[in-house]
């Protein structure tokens, strides 16, 4: 599984996540706590939002730890939102067009995660999209394929709505094809404006995310960038979240056509 972490808020340098922190991302791509694999060496890649509306993104092949210009590029790039994640690959090779974060125009997407099954469902998820999304796709993952069937469904207009249907048509093809479902997703994504992430699996065993306030603003992570254990709120599985100008919120979160978000008590440190 991989790992990820992602800011919204006043300008913050990336290495505050990447590299810095005792168990920064860097850290944890060789030595996951919360994770089945500890080590995430197949890639890894940033996304940034600047002063333009596109995000300016790095890829690369190589371990996080082994690559000196990460950690350069995160000690200069000062961003108010940005995305970062280091892979463990669970299906598609380890090439750069595999890595996360993906983007497609202003939007960015990263996940952890996995679709059962997924080589035969391949094709009649490509089949959804029309003919700009299926030529955008660059890469083999699930992950990607999942970021542009919900651009098909309405990413830009109602992101969250999106997602549910997005997983709700892969749950009800997975049921109709192979005549099982198992999915298991917790991902990122933004506009460049408000920073969203999805915690859902249908066994109820979804990949980790905690969120925590860093500096004057939020942060949502795959696991603790550090021991204090009282400044981590763990999201619960089958969340949505949402992190804007107002502070974070959390709602349930269900897959369906169109499916409606519930308000939800969830307490992240002030």
């Amino acid at each position: 599984m991989c790992r990820w972490a992602a800011y919204r808020g006043d300008p913050l340098y990336l290495e505050e996540l990447v590299s810095s922190p005792a168990h920064s991302l860097i850290e944890q791509s060789h030595c996951a706590t919360r994770a089945k694999t500890a080590t995430n060496g197949d890639g890894f890649g940033i996304a940034w939002y600047g002063d333009r509306p596109e995000p300016g993104r790095y890829r690369d092949i190589l371990p996080a730890w082994s690559d000196c210009n990460l950690k350069s590029l995160a000690r200069q790039i000062r961003s108010p939102l940005f995305l970062a994640h280091v892979r463990a690959a669970t299906g598609g090779g380890t090439r750069r067009d595999n890595c996360h974060p993906f983007t497609h125009g202003i939007w960015s997407f990263m996940h952890n995660g996995q679709i059962s099954g997924f080589e035969r469902l391949r094709r009649p998820m490509e089949a959804m999209l029309d003919d700009d999304l299926f030529n955008a796709r660059g890469g083999t993952t699930d992950s990607e394929l999942m970021f542009l069937l919900a651009l098909q469904f309405g990413l830009r207009e109602a992101p969250i709505p999106a997602m549910a249907e997005m997983i709700g048509f892969i749950e009800d093809l997975a049921e109709n094809t192979i005549g099982s479902v198992l999915l298991r997703f917790t991902a990122a994504f933004s506009d460049g404006k408000a920073l969203y992430a999805i915690r859902y699996a249908t066994d109820r065993k979804a990949p980790t995310l905690y969120a925590s306030p860093v500096g004057k603003g939020y942060c949502l992570v795959s696991e603790p960038l550090n021991d204090d254990g009282d400044a981590w709120a763990e999201i619960p599985d089958g969340s949505a979240v949402t992190v804007g100008e107002g502070g974070i919120d959390v709602a349930d979160f269900r897959p369906g056509k169109r499916a409606a978000v519930k308000p939800q008590r969830v307490v992240v440190p002030a």
